[in-house]
């Protein structure tokens, strides 16, 4: 099983420190520009709250990258989250290739 060892950088920290700060734009002005409220973005920058697809797609547009930059660094964060808060992980109920069992 794959596991990682530090947090993936999340999509608000990406957002603020790749594009807003070099390209100053404030937030207020971001989310008029892309039609969603401040709070949105606000919530986004200050890792609150998660990007939707909707989000993702209008980031893409406004950034000139792709709607699954911006979902691929929320998955990666999800991902990290949860296998950070799952207790135990249930075994495989598929049997290993190349592995031959033994015959009835």
């Amino acid at each position: 099983m794959w596991t990682m060892n530090r947090k993936p950088t999340s999509p608000g920290e990406i957002l603020r420190e790749e594009f807003l700060k070099p390209l100053r734009i404030t937030q207020a002005a971001l989310a008029i520009h892309i039609g969603c409220d401040v709070k949105v973005i606000n919530r986004i920058v200050n890792e609150r709250a998660g990007i939707t697809a909707e989000v993702a797609l209008k980031l893409g547009a406004a950034f000139a990258t792709s709607a699954d930059f911006w979902l691929n660094a929320q998955q990666a964060l999800d991902l990290y989250r949860a296998s950070k808060s799952v207790k135990r992980m249930p075994k495989s109920l598929l049997k290993s290739r190349g592995r031959s069992t033994p015959a009835a």
